[in-house]
């Protein structure tokens, strides 16, 4: 495609999410569950978006799961991912420091929050579940500046839109391109570094269960812990009974300084942080990313420590 013609339709996809997103802010949160219930059904019926990957994964995990019970958990996947682009546009105007307790339940966070506000470094693990974007909104919020790799989106005009919202409260983005060098001056500092867990790594990541199944994991998550002696948390916000209300907690922390065996080596920190992740989305199935492609074949050969795992 010519880059005049790229650009043209990269700026007309931009102006039409522009446009949507300002149709969405000036609606209340009850106004757009039957559009978002309405484009699920589309997303599960008709488009069927993905569909070969959706049916994939879904077999995969849930093996007892019936034809039915598949369909109805994409459908509800894909409501819950709507309607997390309905809160993301909402939250600039409608979640803020002085109503931030209308929305937010903190469940059981005492340690997590006093390991975020101390002057160690920490690094922080979630996954595609619930709407891990408010998450990192209410931590700067809250006066907690983070950094977060991130692959920037092949539309330059819709990857500022989506900074602009994502660094609006302090979380600052980085390439996940040549990015090594900062984040070890970030996490030197007694910075933050947020990362989402569940992206495959390729063939050479650290192969380890995930919900029952092999899947590759990157290695740098397990490292950066390891190296900079900062504690690994692993945090999540889950949606709760209706738009704009979520429930932020930590299902666990592993800190290097306590000789825990989990922080042994990265093979064992990567087995227990997906461990985590699993616990997270058990409680809230329908609040994952079933649709992203997580699990692929392993080469081959394994190494003997990641074969025994399987």
């Amino acid at each position: 495609m010519p880059q005049w013609l790229k650009t043209t339709v990269d700026y007309g996809v931009y102006g039409i999410v522009r446009f949507l997103v300002g149709t969405i802010q000036v609606f209340p949160e009850t106004k757009v569950i039957p559009f978002c219930r309405w484009v699920a059904w589309l997303l599960t019926h008709v488009i069927r978006i993905r569909g070969g990957t959706l049916e994939e994964n879904l077999q995969r995990i849930f093996p007892g799961a019936t034809a039915e019970q598949r369909q109805a958990l994409t459908y509800q996947m894909w409501y819950h991912l709507i309607l997390m682009v309905c809160e993301i546009a909402w939250a600039p105007r409608r979640l803020h420091r002085c109503n931030w307790k209308n929305h937010i339940d903190f469940l059981d966070v005492q340690e997590f929050l006093r390991q975020l506000l101390s002057r160690r470094a920490t690094v922080l693990v979630t996954g595609h579940v619930g709407n891990f974007e408010i998450g990192g909104y209410v931590t700067g919020l809250m006066g907690i500046n983070t950094v977060t790799i991130a692959r920037p989106l092949d539309n330059p005009f819709l990857h500022r839109y989506v900074c602009q919202f994502r660094e609006a409260k302090g979380q600052r983005l980085l390439d996940k391109h040549g990015c090594a060098a900062e984040v070890d001056r970030h996490l030197a500092t007694g910075g933050t570094l947020s990362l989402l867990a569940d992206q495959h790594a390729g063939s050479k990541g650290c192969w380890t269960p995930f919900l029952g199944s092999l899947a590759s994991c990157h290695k740098g998550l397990a490292l950066f812990t390891l190296t900079a002696d900062a504690p690994m948390a692993v945090g999540y916000t889950l949606r709760a009974t209706q738009p704009m209300s979520f429930i932020l907690g930590c299902e666990g922390i592993a800190d290097p300084r306590e000789n825990d065996p989990r922080c042994q080596g990265v093979r064992q920190l990567t087995q227990w942080y997906n461990a985590r992740l699993g616990d997270i989305i058990a409680r809230a199935p329908d609040q994952y990313w079933w649709v992203h492609r997580r699990w692929r074949e392993p080469p081959s050969k394994l190494p003997k420590s990641q074969s025994a795992a399987a």
